[in-house]
């Protein structure tokens, strides 16, 4: 009897353990690929231009060998393209971390009005504040403005949604309405200030890497080298709250504690980034869903969604320098794809439901 028993029960170990196994080898693949894609979008974004290079020529030019050639790869294309690939992938694996903690698609920074605050922040600091503050700051003005905004903006948002332990959708619809009241400070700013200020000021305020270089991206690249290390460190705990705050609790892990040290690394994810590049929208809220369905596992996968992200705006800023017509900021071309995007995800559950049979109109009411 007890032979006849454990043989399902064997059976049962296998099949769970060859799940497991295909889904991290999916999972190891889709990075894989996602990975040879980005590093593809970059080659070509190193290579086309007003100065063309065959690849031959660009591998010669990185190695500093090639003369006005590396100036034009090493100087002007290459913090651009690497910053569309790091900061792509900051901003997704920020996204992913909400979206986890939340429990909700919608759950991204730029939704919870962190990406925001960190814009407000910068305006603050460098058009409202004193000329010696930015001043006795130097280049890290838009960097410190950046962190203090977009942390502050997160424990209003915290604090505000916190009641009885902080739940997904509270802090969503608070976090929503902390984004429409900053946007109003951002566009009372910019009406005070000179024409001049005002749109250089909107144009960052977009969401660009036009204007980036090595004596702006090395400090940021810094702060990310010592933020994602922290967060790796924290993956456990992570899926430990993903599995939900009693068994969590049940597991010894102190629930608020470890949620707001996650918040805070997120967090400065986003701050560092927006930084340098202004508020890019929907990286973050997409490519960690996109990853999902790549991976078609049961959480939301961090490396995949890092590797989409990176995917995600290396194609989105190509696509505003070679693509378009009129050079635009990148942040542009992410709110249409992310607004696209997010239309899909509300239409989703009702096309879902017209294939079943379903009365979607009914059960939502």
């Amino acid at each position: 009897m007890s032979a006849a028993k454990s043989a399902p029960t064997a059976k049962t170990a296998r099949t769970a353990r060859t799940a497991i196994t295909a889904r991290r080898t999916r999972a190891a693949v889709v990075c894989a690929v996602l990975v040879l894609i980005a590093l593809a979008l970059s080659l070509i974004a190193l290579s086309r231009g007003d100065f063309p290079l065959t690849l031959p020529e660009l591998l010669e030019a990185l190695t500093g060998r090639g003369g006005f050639a590396s100036t034009i790869v090493l100087q002007w294309r290459l913090p651009r393209a690497l910053a569309a690939v790091v900061f792509g992938a900051a901003l997704a694996l920020s996204g992913a971390i909400f979206q986890t903690l939340t429990r909700n698609p919608l759950g991204s920074p730029d939704v919870l009005g962190f990406s925001t605050g960190a814009y407000t922040g910068v305006l603050l600091l460098t058009l409202v504040a004193p000329p010696a503050a930015a001043g006795l700051l130097g280049g890290a003005a838009t960097t410190v403005g950046a962190l203090v905004g977009g942390i502050g903006s997160a424990v209003i948002v915290y604090l505000l949604a916190r009641r009885d332990g902080v739940q997904g959708f509270r802090l969503i619809v608070v976090g929503i309405a902390m984004s429409a009241m900053l946007n109003a400070v951002n566009v009372w700013i910019l009406l005070q200030a000179q024409d001049e200020v005002a749109m250089a000021a909107s144009m960052w305020g977009a969401g660009t890497l036009s204007l980036i270089d090595w004596a702006g991206l090395i400090p940021v690249l810094i702060l990310l080298i010592v933020v994602v290390p922290l967060l790796i460190l924290c993956v456990p705990l992570l899926r430990q709250l993903e599995l939900g705050d009693d068994v969590a609790s049940v597991h010894g892990v102190a629930v608020e504690r470890t949620r707001r040290r996650i918040l805070l690394l997120a967090v400065v994810l986003v701050a560092a980034v927006t930084a340098l590049s202004g508020p890019i929208a929907f990286v973050a809220l997409s490519a960690p869903q996109l990853a999902k369905r790549l991976v078609r596992g049961t959480g939301i996968p961090l490396a995949a969604s890092a590797a989409m992200g990176a995917v995600l705006l290396s194609g989105a800023d190509l696509v505003t320098q070679h693509v378009l017509p009129t050079a635009l900021p990148v942040g542009v071309v992410t709110i249409v794809l992310g607004g696209l995007y997010l239309v899909g995800l509300l239409l989703a559950p009702a096309l879902q439901a017209l294939r079943t049979g379903g009365r979607y109109g009914q059960d939502h009411a």
